[in-house]
Formats: C-alpha cells, structure tokens, sequence
C-alpha cells in the first residue's frame, strides 16, 4: 500500500460541513467569477472535515464521514473503514485524534460549478523526535451546489519543498487552470502504464519504474498477473488544477487500476485478511483487485495543453475498493 493507502489508514477521512454560502459564493446565474469560498467557510470545511474523520477513524465506520468524502480520496477511504469495521469490529484499539494544523488555505476565482478549494496543512502525523515533520498535506474540497455540504475528493501528501507556490492576483486568491489543459491527463496517465504512450510523462517512481516493476511480475512461475489501466474524471473524479508562479500548473486526478492474478491449475491465488471483507464471489482460480489511484502531478512551466507539455507524477497513493473472485 503507497503512502496515501497508509495516510488514510490513519485519515480515515472527512470532510466539511458547508454552512450558508455567503453571498460571496451565491452568484445568480453562476455567470461571475468569484472565489469559491470564503476563508472562514473554508476554515470550517476544515474543522468538520478533522472532525468526522476522527469520529469514523475511532470506531472504524465508514457512514460516520461518508458524506464528507467523495472522489479519489473517498473511495479509497471508505473501502478502507469497510474492511476493518470487519476486521477490528470494536472500533480502532491504536486511534490518535488527527490534527491539521498551520492550515493555508488556497482559494480559486471561478464561476460556475463545481467549486472548490485546496487547504494546504500540517499534519500530527508527520513529525519525529525533533517535532513536526516537513510534509505537508494538500486536501482537495468540492461541492456542487449550495444545498451540498463541502467534501474532501484529494489527498496529496508533499515534502514541504515540492508544494509549489501557487499564482494569485492583488488579493490573494488563486488562478484555476482551464479544463481544456488538464481534461486528458487521467486518460493520458491510464494510456502510458499500460503502452507506455503518450511520451509526455517524466521518468520516475510513478512512470517508467512502476511499468518496469509490473513487467517483472506479470509472469511469476505459477501465477499470472494482467494490468488493466482506465481513466476515472467524470463527477468528483474530474482532475482539478491550480497555476503556479512558474507558469506550469499542479493538477490532483484520479485513474482506475484492475488486477487481475490467475493461479496456475491446482494453486488458488492469496487473499489478505484486510481485503476478504472486499471480496465478492468464490476464489477458485482467479482473484481480480478493483483499485483507485490519488495522483498529483506538476505540468512543466510554458505547457499549452497542445500535446507537447510534459507532466511530473509527484505522489500517487492507491487503495483497493473492491475485490472479486472467480
């Protein structure tokens, strides 16, 4: 499990609860650019977000926050609390109260729906023998309307050099990146780890080291491994993306990853004890892994959308959602 399967183990996940839009957000016509949120609103996602997942994370029960997390960060999340309100069904015997703290809260100008907004955090989580550590926790909130509460679709977990400063105007607040620039980038992602195509993604743990680990395990004496890749970008999977000072852009999307082992006649492929609370179906032969992919990546400065950018994978957490035998 990456980082992000790890975090959330720990994040169990929520989110926030939005309160009245101000009338800031509430433009007639959803024609006007304006932020998405206020600071004090946006505080408050944050808040309710700690929250509920501490609420979920000690009693290991995915409907305490599930109307607080959705996207990416969601699925993984909530597939998470489902295997161990199974596993462990007294709740979490080791839970620590999360806390975000130092929040910096990065607000884009928009109009229009979905909005959203990314709080940029510290994390009790991340510290050692010296104290607070240097990473920093990116968390995505979305919404779609007024009447809907504010929830957490992205977590990006960054040294805190790799957060990139963000372009903003006289008051602060952020540039969102057009959808035509980012609209393919999940498709995209899904295309090169299965054919190594399109060419535009830097070489790295998350591209060309990852595709080489899956070919040396695809063929095992006596167990078979297949890779399916997808794109996943439609509601709140949709990749979301700031511009940054250089003139490039950090863009959170999600993929699709199924895996599929099949034993050799005579063997029955394992299943581990956290996922056997995920599994569907009777394993005889076959066991196939349903996994979503949190990425974030940087577009390189001067990228146009025109096909010729190039594209940093700078984390990628994953977790399994669901898990079928046959």
């Amino acid at each position: 499990m990456t980082r992000l399967g790890r975090a959330l183990g720990v994040l169990t996940a929520v989110a926030v609860l939005a309160s009245t839009a101000s009338g800031c957000v509430t433009v007639h016509g959803e024609s006007e650019i304006v932020p998405t949120v206020t600071r004090d609103e946006a505080a408050r996602a944050l808040e309710e977000f700690v929250e509920a997942y501490n609420a979920a994370d000690k009693a290991y029960d995915p409907s305490l926050d599930a109307h607080r997390v959705t996207g990416s960060l969601g699925a993984i999340h909530q597939a998470g609390l489902k295997a161990r309100s199974v596993t462990h069904p007294q709740g979490n015997p080791k839970h620590t109260p999360l806390e975000l703290t130092d929040a910096r809260f990065v607000i884009p100008k928009k109009a229009g729906w979905p909005r959203w907004f990314v709080a940029d955090t510290d994390s009790n989580r991340d510290v050692d023998d010296k104290g607070p550590g240097d990473n920093r926790w990116l968390l995505v909130f979305i919404r779609n309307g007024n009447d809907q509460l504010w929830e957490a679709s992205h977590l990006a977990v960054l040294a805190e050099q790799a957060v990139p400063a963000f372009r903003t105007d006289a008051d602060g607040f952020a540039e969102p990146v057009a959808d035509g620039r980012v609209a393919g980038i999940s498709k995209d992602y899904a295309s090169y780890l299965t054919s190594g195509r399109p060419a535009v993604f830097t070489p790295g743990q998350h591209t060309r080291a990852w595709r080489e680990e899956r070919s040396k395990i695809a063929n095992r004496p006596g167990l078979a491994v297949q890779f399916a890749d997808q794109a996943l970008d439609t509601g709140t999977f949709r990749p979301l993306a700031l511009a940054t000072e250089d003139g490039g852009a950090l863009v959170f999307f999600a993929t699709r990853l199924y895996e599929r082992r099949t034993a050799a006649e005579g063997y029955r492929p394992k299943v581990s004890d956290s996922e056997k609370p995920l599994l569907t179906g009777r394993v005889r032969d076959t066991v196939t892994k349903d996994w979503v992919l949190s990425v974030a990546a940087r577009l390189e400065p001067g990228a146009d959308g025109s096909g010729g950018e190039r594209v940093t994978i700078v984390t990628r957490s994953q977790g399994v959602t669901a898990v079928t035998g046959s």
